[in-house]
């Protein structure tokens, strides 16, 4: 049996509805952007209400593409933007501050005192994670303490937090639920107990009473109201967007690996009912639990990827669209080598130094948009570099060996970016036949859990590939390349090794 499916991936600049067939096979898409908040350097913010008007607009238009009614789909499948922190009210569902963003480093001061306390080693090992800015609890403490009477309405249970996932579940369902992966990204989650945490808490101050019920990632997150698409539609699937895609690229081995080039880039490498602490300060985190089995990954997190583009397009004017960075990239002066370290809002893996800014190095009076454009997608490939590197120092593979990156997100449609990337990797880059992979993996747990779509097996037997990308940069001029951007590195890092 198979039944057409939908999913809404509401990602950090736009949110969309995607419905699936029962062959998955993209049939309609609807697709909003809305506005980003910056109150101050270093801070970003997004209003909650337009976040939620995005999301029933999209719908609607992604049935009316594929000319459905509501009462067609089997399921409801979310994915979204992670960390980023909402706070509403638990009766009317009003947002009770605009939302704190991911990016957002407006807690930089918070994480240096609680790592100052000797702190960070309790929270890696109950978290996976690190003190840092782009986990919800600082950013959550810091609306309890900053927001007039915030603290007070929520230690008498009248506001809840949540991860956008939570919030939108609220508006379409009214249950008040998260599931697993979303959770383990807040700093408040046990990823071992699977269980909020009061230690971590009571550390960052958070009453018990703001949390959610936890799920597995293909469960029961309530029935939509009929009122909003025209019948009720059970949401049966949610991940945050970066577990989303481990499921829609089909990483169900360990030691696979995929990479997602969105407005930040996210390589996880799946390491099964293993929860493997990294040794290069990289994040053990939740894939997933299906069934109560919950399977465990390392995380790589680099802030800005396609933001690098967008910088071209909004920030410099260089191009007026993504597809021209690759066409301009390649015609670069090869005999440049400018490096672009895009620490716009610090660095993230394996540096982690919230404080570091973006430069540029390497400039001369021939540097212009091409070699511009080459410098940002480069910068993608190196960043993943540092990753990949790190993982295999955790996971203990050498060089290249055993490695296929299986990559998804809006980057990936460049073959110049996809190319180059493999190059620096020296290792093949596969390319899926769905570019949509995120959505997918969403779509695919609410389908599987409503029992219209194959099972995990049958699923991943179902994944193509579209075009694998082999390594051809020579050694030598790899070596040059990744020499010079560690030196970049070195030069913009606050805290230099």
């Amino acid at each position: 049996m198979t039944a057409p499916i939908l999913a809404i991936d509401q990602g950090t600049t736009s949110t969309r509805a995607i419905v699936f067939d029962g062959e998955r096979r993209i049939i309609g898409v609807g697709q909003s952007e809305f506005k980003q908040y910056f109150p101050r350097s270093g801070w970003v913010e997004h209003d909650l209400d337009e976040i939620w008007a995005t999301t029933v607009s999209t719908v609607k238009d992604a049935l009316a593409e594929a000319r459905l009614e509501a009462s067609a789909i089997a399921a409801i499948g979310i994915t979204n933007q992670r960390e980023t922190v909402a706070v509403w009210d638990r009766e009317t569902l009003e947002p009770a501050h605009r939302a704190i963003v991911w990016q957002d480093r407006r807690t930089a001061e918070r994480c240096a005192a609680l790592k100052a306390e000797g702190l960070e080693a309790m929270v890696t090992e109950k978290t996976g994670l690190l003190l840092d800015p782009y986990f919800s609890g600082t950013k959550l403490a810091w609306l309890l303490d900053n927001v007039e009477g915030l603290r007070a309405k929520a230690e008498a249970g009248k506001v809840v937090f949540g991860t956008i996932d939570t919030f939108l579940i609220a508006r379409l369902t009214g249950a008040f639920a998260t599931d697993v992966t979303n959770a383990s990204r807040t700093l408040l989650y046990d990823i071992g107990r699977c269980a909020w945490d009061e230690d971590l808490m009571k550390m960052l101050g958070v009453p018990r009473a703001m949390l959610a019920e936890v799920k597995d990632n293909a469960d029961d997150f309530g029935t939509t109201d009929p009122a909003l698409f025209g019948a009720a539609i059970p949401v049966r699937g949610v991940a945050g967007d970066q577990q989303a895609a481990v499921i829609g690229n089909a990483c169900f081995e360990p030691g696979m690996v995929k990479s997602t080039y969105g407005t930040g880039c996210f390589a996880l490498l799946n390491t099964g009912s293993a929860r493997v602490t990294s040794k290069n300060r990289l994040l053990t985190t939740i894939a997933y639990r299906l069934g109560g089995k919950t399977t465990y990954a390392i995380e790589g997190a680099i802030f800005v990827a396609g933001a690098a583009v967008q910088w071209l397009r909004d920030g410099l004017g260089i191009i007026e669209n993504a597809a021209q960075s690759g066409t301009l990239a390649a015609n670069a002066d090869p005999h440049q080598m400018v490096m672009l370290v895009p620490a716009f809002v610090g660095l993230g893996a394996p540096h982690w130094d919230a404080e570091a800014r973006g430069a540029i190095f390497g400039i001369t009076r021939n540097t212009g948009p091409a070699e511009l454009a080459k410098a940002a997608l480069e910068s993608v490939a190196l960043q993943t570099h540092d990753l990949l590197e790190a993982m295999r120092g955790d996971w203990g593979t050498g060089e290249g060996e055993g490695t296929v990156l299986r990559v998804d997100g809006g980057m990936v449609a460049s073959d110049w970016a996809m190319q180059r990337l493999s190059d620096i990797l020296a290792a093949p880059v596969d390319r899926p036949v769905i570019g949509e992979t995120t959505a997918l993996g969403a779509a695919w747990l609410a389908g599987s859990a409503a029992g219209v779509w194959p099972d995990q097996a049958g699923f991943a037997q179902g994944w193509a590939r579209d075009r694998r990308f082999e390594p051809q940069m020579p050694a030598e001029e790899r070596a040059r390349l990744i020499a010079a951007w560690e030196d970049a590195v070195s030069r913009t890092l606050t805290h230099r090794p």
